[in-house]
């Protein structure tokens, strides 16, 4: 596993000199004007170059730069629209070298057809592209889900609750925008708010803007969070290592926030003589993400016929400890995926290249009368920008089977 990590960025780099070859040597019979090779290899420059932007997009408060966050972002589209293009043009001159004829003459000009059709599939994906860097990541989504839980107490008939996941902070670049998802979280009406971790990239400051935003959430019945593998990045910023100092700054900052952690615990939700348990664990994934979840001690005090909600980060929890577990947790809630930022949703058919890593990676999923919910995030990370994968504000209505 660390030898396939430590190989991706040298296949991406491959892949990227790869496309380029190919590319130039097919645009420069297509488009043979003078100083061709110096523009296509000064966007290429560019592209690089831009990779290395992310280096300097954080300030002091913890917003980013809006405009070296979208240098670093278009930097990244044209290496990847030239990784799109490449196999058309792989496709033809493979064809071609064994005596497939794939061009179309036209009033005496012979157009390859394959190379055109892919052109124009690579703008259309380009533009694709950047509506995501430029409106898809602040593209906030309403998700409904109407859930039949059993044994749910009658006067939790219709009971609101609303989950929002990986808000990773650090990578925002739009107070304004950040606002319209909050007004838009607030609209929902929620009996119940629940943050499912990644409150930041990695340093302490990068939510400390966002605080008054944040802290304008507020529920009849509260407002939860878990913690999430980034939250535990910024122990490298604090200057002490002791465990208990370093839970009770996380307790403050999400508290700050407007958030209740949850570390391992529980809390019960009362309401008309009836009860839910909201339990709330640290991150658990699969290595090397961090394993500190301990479900059995979260559960303590839920014992018997309480229908309980669990607050936990990573997915991958739900298939190693949630399902074969002694007590039933009738609803899982999760995030960590982003759905990857990048897919297809379309008349209810979703793909994108996340799912080959996590096999439930966005969205409702059912197993033993167990409930799975993994929430798209609120925020974004590394990439800029969302294309199909919008962010999401996640709204659960309880109803009795």
């Amino acid at each position: 596993m660390n030898i396939f990590r430590a190989l991706v960025p040298f296949v991406f780099l491959l892949c990227i000199f790869f496309a380029d070859y190919s590319v130039y040597n097919n645009l420069k019979t297509l488009l043979n004007f003078k100083g061709f090779k110096v523009v296509y290899y000064a966007i290429s420059f560019f592209s690089i170059a831009g990779l290395f932007t992310p280096l300097f997009m954080r300030s002091e408060k913890g917003v980013r730069n809006k405009y070296l966050n979208f240098v670093g972002a278009l930097a990244f589209l044209f290496i990847i629209v030239k990784i799109f293009y490449a196999p058309f043009l792989v496709l033809n001159a493979a064809l071609n070298k064994i005596g497939i004829n794939t061009s179309y003459v036209l009033q005496s000009e012979p157009i390859p057809i394959i190379v055109l059709v892919g052109g124009l599939a690579t703008i259309l994906f380009f533009l694709w592209m950047l509506y995501g860097i430029i409106f898809g990541k602040y593209d906030y989504k309403v998700s409904t889900v109407k859930l039949k839980i059993a044994n749910l107490p009658s006067a939790f008939q219709g009971f609101k609750v609303l989950q929002i996941s990986d808000i990773h902070a650090g990578s925002f670049d739009s107070m304004k925008a950040v606002q319209k998802g909050i007004d838009l979280i607030k609209a929902q009406k929620a009996d119940l708010i629940v943050f499912t971790g990644d409150l930041v990239n990695g340093s302490p400051h990068e939510i400390e803007p966002f605080y008054p935003l944040f802290s304008q959430l507020s529920a009849s019945y509260g407002v939860y969070s878990c913690l999430g593998n980034h939250d535990y990045y910024q122990i490298r910023a604090l200057k002490t290592r002791d465990r208990n100092e370093i839970l009770n700054f996380f307790r403050k900052q999400h508290k700050a926030a407007g958030f209740e952690l949850l570390i391992n615990e529980n809390r019960l939700i009362e309401k008309g003589g009836g009860k839910i348990a909201l339990v709330g664990v640290e991150n658990w994934g699969l290595p090397p993400f961090p394993q500190y979840g301990d479900l059995d001690q979260s559960l303590k005090g839920t014992e018997g016929e309480l229908v309980r909600i669990l607050l936990s980060h990573d997915p991958s929890h739900w298939d190693e400890k949630v399902i074969d577990n002694s007590e039933l947790i009738n609803l899982t809630l999760s995030g960590h995926t982003h759905a990857g930022q990048f897919g297809w949703n379309i008349f209810g058919w979703a793909w994108s290249p996340v799912k080959y890593k996590y096999p439930r990676w966005a969205g409702l999923y059912e197993k033993n009368d167990r409930f799975l919910y993994v929430n798209r995030g609120f925020g974004f990370l590394g990439f800029p920008g969302r294309v199909g994968m919008y962010p999401e504000i996640s709204v659960f209505e309880l109803q009795i089977p």
